[in-house]
């Protein structure tokens, strides 16, 4: 995998179309917050979706963009339900497994979102998936993929301004990657039912 050409191509997509970026990447914080994150997933969806048609058409994303994956609203909410309390028992626990399931989490599911959006995978087709993808092939490059990604998004996390910058980023990088490993992985594959 050529993670420059990815770098590369993260930097000058997020540069070309920063400010419907931005608007966007703000319209889903807020939306996040006063919704006491019961919006996060699905707005994350909507997010990820209008970046993979820019970098895959180059249509200029919009904030409305942001709350185009309604439909799916309960299965998105239902997984992130799970993974809420998954870590808390594990940091209740100690925390490393707490860190532990993050990581898995991180690593596993990865491309779910982006598969559920694209390939209009139900959430299980999805994570199973999303798994495989990150099984294949070489393993060592998915992981620096995870860190990379969770790395853009911790860096811009520490100043509010900062995340308006990285998290657009990060998220071209992380479609980028995945329009690659798709490429790869599921050309020949039919279009599961949801």
């Amino acid at each position: 995998m050529d993670f420059k050409k990815h770098l590369e191509t993260s930097w000058s997509l997020t540069l070309q179309f920063i400010v419907p970026l931005i608007s966007m990447t703000l319209v889903m914080i807020f939306a996040s917050i006063l919704t006491l994150g019961i919006l996060a997933p699905v707005t994350t969806a909507g997010y990820m979706h209008a970046i993979l048609l820019m970098i895959r058409e180059g249509r200029e994303p919009k904030v409305q963009d942001v709350f185009s994956q309604m439909k799916l609203f309960l299965p998105l909410l239902g997984f992130a339900v799970i993974l809420l309390i998954a870590v808390i028992v594990g940091f209740a626990m100690l925390i490393l497994p707490g860190i532990l399931i993050v990581f898995g989490i991180s690593f596993g599911c990865l491309y779910m979102i982006p598969l559920m959006t694209d390939k209009q995978f139900g959430l299980i087709d999805a994570i199973r998936e999303s798994i495989s993808i990150s099984l294949q092939e070489n393993v060592v490059e998915h992981a620096i993929v995870v860190i990379l990604f969770m790395g853009m998004i911790w860096v811009g996390s520490f100043v509010i301004i900062g995340c308006l910058f990285t998290q657009p980023l990060a998220t071209v990088f992380l479609l980028s990657v995945y329009e690659e490993r798709i490429g790869r992985n599921l050309q020949d594959m039919p279009l599961r039912e949801k």
